[in-house]
């Protein structure tokens, strides 16, 4: 692969290609090997180049993973926030290439201070390190942007088991050390041992995958709960209208008294798009409907709490309580640096841009005896924050209205992580959305019951309440934090004493 070093052009667009293929690996494509693909051709990529030449060559594989995998941010900034298709554009091409830093990082500091290249197994254990890292960095940093983690290609493929013991960043750290171990595997034909213990490396997670594939590690508690999701597809442009308000709470209203009666009504986010101190009346309303029912009522809806405002979600009726959303998203629900930006362009000033967030370690919801662990939106693609909650409940709920990604892939990417979370907590969840996808998954991260996008329905079926914690709940990152530290440690101390190579 030397001649990519000496052809830099042609070397940073095979990179670009790498990252864009990376994202037919997740939903809605589902092509699960071209996740191997992508970061074997990027680990072979990276071995003849020097640190510079490293640092270009991950960035343009990081924009090429941003610019394929979240290009539905064009569609939220111009569709919806008013913005010239110019300017759409450019603030698009300038989020992907500003997280593609981190990619450009992780390729620089690997061949920089950890690469040896005489000892293969220890280079792809680092670099496996290194990538799983900076997944983990990237839930966290500046409010952290956790989307596009290649483990999520294996829901439904051979790692899947691994989800309930180390969650997704466990199958993003054995993809990367799979591609990178069988890129090596021809230099270790003279080196049986290495071979040995390479090809071990390299089997070991698949099968223990593939053999805890459909492991139950949770109980069943109590007795199942029917559950009606209400689909509202109420149009975002109208959505915030002021003369389309009552519109929306009368279409609420009439699907759920003409609903079948079942014990939990689930409505969206923001699904009453007003402040609750405005509309007390009709949620007493909708609240006496429901213990007429013997039901419990969850929906999102904003309020305002000692002068702060909050998207939450609330319960009426036959349950209790109120969740305040704690991760919120940049420029959607509160704007960065916004003394200076708000009010510049549409963009920043769309409505609900001045949430607060809610308290960490909030009580899980109650619906009938059974507890509930709520995430608002953007909140389940967060693996620690899905996993606190689920510790202390029975049922994962998320609501979200996913109008702002209109008709691209970005739902099917949204579902494909909040299955993720069932997976690796053993819980059931409910998703509720205003225009798809709105569905009902099991806790083996399947979808049992689902209704298509941009339909108005409701959508029926069932779901077990759980109990017991997964590996995942009981030690979270930890362990595999840990790992991947220890293999970074001694790869660096392994380069820093460059030890002989074997004759």
């Amino acid at each position: 692969m030397q001649w990519l070093a000496r052809h830099r052009l042609f070397g940073h667009l095979i990179a670009f290609a790498s990252g864009a293929l990376a994202v037919l690996s997740l939903s809605p494509f589902d092509l699960w090997p071209l996740a191997l693909l992508s970061l074997a051709l990027f680990y072979l990529g990276l071995r003849p180049l020097s640190p510079k030449q490293a640092f270009f060559c991950g960035w343009f594989y990081g924009f090429g993973l941003f610019l394929a995998g979240v290009h539905w941010v064009y569609v939220s900034i111009h569709d919806y926030g008013a913005a010239s298709p110019l300017l759409a554009g450019f603030l698009t091409l300038a989020f992907c290439a500003g997280l593609a830093f981190l990619l450009a990082l992780t390729a620089f500091i690997w061949v920089r201070w950890l690469r040896l290249n005489r000892s293969p197994v220890i280079d792809a254990l680092a670099f496996a390190a290194l990538w799983t890292l900076q997944e983990m960095l990237r839930s966290g940093l500046l409010g952290g942007f956790p989307w596009l983690y290649l483990g999520y290609s294996q829901l439904g493929a051979p790692l899947a088991g691994l989800f309930p013991l180390g969650g997704v960043w466990l199958a993003s750290f054995v993809l990367a050390l799979s591609a990178a171990l069988f890129t090596c595997l021809p230099c270790l034909r003279r080196r049986p041992l290495l071979l040995i213990a390479a090809l071990c490396l390299l089997v070991t997670p698949w099968l223990g995958g593939w053999w805890l594939k459909g492991h139950q590690w949770t109980q069943p508690t109590g007795s199942p709960l029917s559950v009606a999701a209400v689909q509202g597809n109420v149009p975002q442009q109208l959505k915030w209208e002021r003369e389309q308000l009552q519109a929306q709470l009368d279409l609420y209203a009439d699907l759920t008294r003409h609903a079948r009666q079942t014990d939990l009504v689930v409505w969206p986010e923001t699904a009453v798009p007003v402040l609750k101190e405005y509309i007390e009346p009709y949620l007493a309303q909708m609240a006496a409907f429901s213990h007429r029912r013997r039901a419990a009522l969850m929906t999102g809806v904003p309020l305002r709490e000692d002068g702060r405002y909050y998207n939450a979600v609330m319960t009426l009726g036959e349950g209790q309580g109120t969740y305040l959303k704690q991760k919120l998203v940049p420029f959607g629900e509160y704007v960065p640096l916004e003394q200076l930006l708000r009010g510049l362009i549409t963009f920043f000033d769309l409505p609900m841009s001045s949430f607060s967030a809610g308290a960490p370690n909030q009580p899980p919801l109650n619906a009938k005896g059974t507890l509930i662990a709520p995430l608002i939106c953007y909140e389940v693609v967060y693996p620690l924050l899905a996993a606190g909650g689920a510790a202390r409940s029975h049922l994962l709920l998320t609501l979200s209205n996913d109008t702002w990604f209109g008709r691209s892939i970005g739902p099917w990417q949204h579902l494909q992580m909040a299955r993720a979370r069932a997976l690796e907590s053993g819980r059931a969840m409910i998703r509720a959305t205003n225009n798809g996808v709105t569905a009902l998954i099991d806790p083996f991260g399947e979808i049992t019951a689902q209704i298509p996008q941009f339909e108005q329905a409701l959508l029926y079926g069932q779901v077990q309440p759980m109990q017991g914690l997964t590996p995942w709940l009981s030690w979270g990152h930890w362990p595999l934090l840990v790992l991947c530290a220890l293999m970074v440690t001694v790869a660096a101390i392994t380069r820093h004493f460059k030890l002989p190579s074997p004759a």
